[in-house]
């Protein structure tokens, strides 16, 4: 069975607490995280299903492991404001990694879902990234479209994070699934800031089979729902060509949660 280690360090890398078990680690921190401060899971093995709590106040997520380690830096100043002002916050938090069962492990569910997906190559999936983030700020990042939280009624900090595109016409953003998934249907929460923003009346899908899909979307607050006309062997998805209405004065189409439904192949 896989061992599992969660760690707290500091901004050196000296390890402040650490817990191991075979299967399943759980930490009681009791302490205030310091400016620099990282969490961070080891595993035994590569390629493994995980349930990942780096935060009580985030909950679980299921995430697929390449990688023996992931480090995740504990947000502080402009790095916060994606976050629940309750994650990582106060003098006592819970970390949590078990090994995801089988049942789990074989559900239909949202395969592009990641609270703690992070910039650069973690090893650790779902991970999305673009090709622009507005002005690189941390509520516009590619993260925030895959971290399960849909409110789409306004824009900026926790809870209006999304992806920005800094008005470029060729903005794209391509979630990664780190091995081959089974999927039939997406849904886009676009943000409906209006009339701060704008929307997109097209866009286009490309999957790493080679095929690609164009979708029309409305102006609405509500989500896209959008099946597939038959199921998809895919390790990737491309959301590009995005084209808002020219006819809308507002620049700033955006956004907030991508969803992508399916399963795992085994």
């Amino acid at each position: 069975m896989t061992q599992l280690t969660l760690e707290v360090r500091n901004k050196d890398g000296a390890v402040l607490s650490s817990v191991s078990g075979m299967g399943c680690a759980e930490m009681a921190y009791i302490s205030e995280y310091a400016e620099g401060d990282s969490v961070a899971v080891k595993l035994s093995e590569t390629d493994v299903y995980l349930m990942l709590q780096f935060d009580d106040a985030m909950g679980e997520e299921f995430v697929f492991m390449k990688e023996p380690e992931l480090a995740f830096s504990v947000p502080f100043g402009e790095k916060r404001i994606p976050y629940s002002p309750k994650a990582f916050y106060g003098d006592k938090h819970v970390l949590k990694a078990r090994l995801a069962t089988d049942a789990e492990i074989a559900m239909y569910k949202n395969l592009a879902c990641n609270r703690y997906d992070q910039h650069g190559e973690p090893g650790c999936y779902p991970h999305a990234h673009a090709n622009v983030e507005t002005r690189g700020e941390s509520c516009f990042a590619a993260k925030n479209a895959i971290n399960g939280n849909c409110c789409n009624l306004s824009h900026g900090a926790w809870p209006y994070e999304s992806w920005g595109i800094n008005m470029q016409d060729d903005a794209e953003i391509t979630i990664e699934f780190g091995r081959t998934v089974v999927i039939d249907r997406m849904v886009l929460v676009t943000r409906a800031d209006f009339p701060h923003d704008n929307y997109w009346q097209e866009v286009s899908f490309t999957f790493s089979d080679g095929s690609t899909l164009v979708r029309k979307l409305e102006k609405s607050v509500a989500p896209h729902d959008i099946p597939l006309p038959e199921k998809k062997n895919v390790t990737w998805i491309k959301l590009g060509q995005l084209i808002k209405d020219p006819d809308d004065p507002s620049p700033f189409p955006a956004l907030t949660q991508w969803e992508v439904y399916g399963t795992e192949t085994k």
